[in-house]
């Protein structure tokens, strides 16, 4: 967005909607405003529900407001990033309104959460592809993608780490009012919504591992939007509740808190993908928890376990050992040095939108 707002080329339009607009998660249409962007539209779509219903009711009144804002803003072309369901909202409206879309880290797999079928989705809705690896630049292409659509850039969340200036160790206690201690852990779990009602035993093994831990302070990052995600944001409200002296959680950080945290850190813990895409590049380890990022690269410093309470406090042993902590000095993350942004920026500027609407199906030879 910087990139594109910084091109005396470029006009940015922002539309901003879901979980930024909700009190409940933090109100963070706040922060694209603090960062010094305009938000041209507001979508509402977020219902206080969470089940399967009020999930699929959000997605239709997002199809009817992203309709109505593409009418009124008149975009050349738009650029999504990821696989949530607003975003297949976003996307299906753009289509229909011949909009030619371009989208950022698909090709992914994720195979414990419908978010996997919702980013092919919009592959094959979408004409300019921006990869974050080789690989997933190649399944992308076998989805039927002409080469010359897809681009491997890496992910752009490698570049805004390295373009913040991070807090140092006081600066970032104080922003918080919480001490860190001679061990900490970052905490992200989000529902695996592909599975019924997993949320709270696999939640509950993560508190009682973490229980097990001495001298370790912990920070709490608390869900996403999905289904039965409330479930996990009241057990951490409670943990929290009983255990001040040791956890602090937050609804959002903020992108210059969050990122500050992660290189205090001795790890990402959960089933997040940013303990794929980010936390490498802290050279911190990720414990990687069940199937939600099941199918995704990783890096040697993700530790995957099952959502049990031995296999996280086996996950927590490898992570302190000598021999993982010394890997840890010697790995890189596979999604990217940065300079994707740019990258992307410069596809979006050059190309040709008129004629990326008829696109081919690309048919693989041997």
């Amino acid at each position: 967005m910087k990139e594109i707002q910084e091109d005396i080329d470029l006009e940015l339009q922002i539309i901003a909607t879901g979980m930024h607009l909700s009190s409940e998660f933090g109100q963070t249409w706040e922060q694209i405003i603090e960062d010094g962007f305009t938000i041209n539209q507001k979508i509402e779509m977020l219902l206080s529900s969470d089940t399967p219903v009020g999930i699929t009711k959000s997605m239709g009144i997002g199809l009817i407001g992203f309709a109505e804002a593409y009418e009124m803003l008149k975009p050349d072309i738009i650029a999504v990033l990821g696989d949530r369901f607003e975003i297949l909202a976003a996307v299906s409206a753009a289509m229909v309104a011949r909009i030619p879309i371009a989208h950022i880290h698909g090709g992914e797999l994720t195979l414990g959460a419908i978010d996997d079928a919702i980013r092919h989705a919009i592959t094959k809705m979408s004409h300019l592809h921006f990869a974050a690896a080789d690989e997933y630049r190649n399944r992308i292409i076998q989805m039927g993608e002409h080469p010359k659509t897809v681009f491997n850039f890496g992910s752009p969340a490698i570049d805004r780490i390295k373009k913040t200036k991070l807090l140092n160790r006081d600066d970032f206690q104080k922003a918080i009012n919480f001490s860190l201690s001679k061990k900490n852990l970052i905490v992200t779990y989000h529902q695996v919504t592909l599975e019924n009602n997993t949320a709270k035993r696999h939640f509950k093994e993560l508190l009682n591992a973490l229980d097990t831990l001495s001298d370790t302070h912990i920070i709490f990052t608390k869900p996403n939007a999905d289904t039965h995600g409330r479930v996990i944001i009241r057990m951490i409200d409670d943990y929290v509740r009983f255990n001040s002296d040791k956890a602090i959680s937050f609804v959002s950080m903020g992108h210059l808190l969050y990122l500050s945290a992660l290189q205090f850190m001795d790890a990402m813990v959960g089933n997040s993908s940013s303990g794929l895409t980010e936390a490498p590049s802290f050279r911190i380890g990720t414990i990687n928890i069940g199937d939600r990022q099941k199918g995704r690269i990783k890096a040697f410093s993700v530790i995957d376990c099952s959502p049990t309470k031995k296999s996280i406090s086996q996950a927590l042993t490898t992570l302190y050992s000598n021999e993982f902590q010394q890997q840890l000095l010697q790995g890189s993350n596979p999604y990217g040095q940065g300079e994707a942004s740019v990258n992307i920026k410069n596809i979006l500027k050059n190309i040709e939108t008129k004629r990326l609407l008829k696109k081919k199906f690309y048919i693989l030879t041997a």
